[in-house]
């Protein structure tokens, strides 16, 4: 099942991200996390805070990214300037890992599509698409149609979408506007980054033991 939400064993067994949690924190106020995977990363998907980690403590505003290595001591977020919506990805993964980032997502009045065919109506410009890694989309905002694994699912604020290597997934329709994180985790086969198409890049190869 590619979509879980937060908590102790919610993720797929071949998952290398585990766990993940949304966090929001309000000017004044302070959070200090407890460690849950061997490696950590955080991104900032609203507003402004300092974190201390590992010995240092940085100013981290919207779509700053920020990681722990095993062993490191936890985040600590103090000095909230404003709302601040942080989210956290807890796992295992290797060195040579994809992207990470903010993504958005809106409904389109004419929608094109870079992408390979579908078989379902499309409502938005979002190309369908796989990775020669796993990715896993947090959405923290808004509600829409994912597809992921042959299969389409409603998704809205505190869902992540894991889809593994080599499996198609799309963004269809968007009903409210979407931000969401999107981390793409240990590179593999021949690693190439990116967003790959069939039609472009040689046809797809699933992971068929990654269900």
């Amino acid at each position: 099942m590619p979509v879980f939400t937060s908590g102790e064993g919610q993720a797929p067994a071949w998952c290398e991200m585990q766990y993940f949690d949304i966090v929001e924190i309000l000017p004044g106020q302070q959070h200090t996390y407890e460690r849950q995977g061997k490696k950590e990363k955080l991104i900032v998907g609203r507003g402004r805070c300092r974190v201390a980690l590992a010995g240092r403590e940085v100013l981290a505003e919207e779509k700053a990214q920020l990681d722990l290595g095993e062993g490191e001591s936890p985040f600590v977020v103090g000095q909230v300037e404003e709302r601040t919506v942080l989210i956290r990805m807890c796992g295992d993964w290797g060195e040579e890992v994809g992207g990470a980032g903010i993504f958005t997502g809106a409904p389109s009045e004419k929608p094109q599509d870079n992408g390979d065919r579908t078989e379902y109506p499309k409502f938005t410009n979002f190309d369908n698409h796989f990775h020669d890694c796993d990715e896993y989309w947090i959405l923290f905002e808004g509600s829409g149609l994912a597809y992921s694994e042959g299969v389409l699912y409603l998704v809205g604020p505190g869902d992540c979408v894991a889809t593994a290597r080599g499996d198609h997934h799309d963004l269809p329709r968007v009903d409210a506007p979407i931000r969401a994180i999107y981390f793409e985790t240990t590179m593999e086969g021949q690693k190439r980054r990116g967003h790959l198409w069939d039609h472009t890049h040689g046809k797809a190869q699933p992971r068929l033991e990654r269900v």
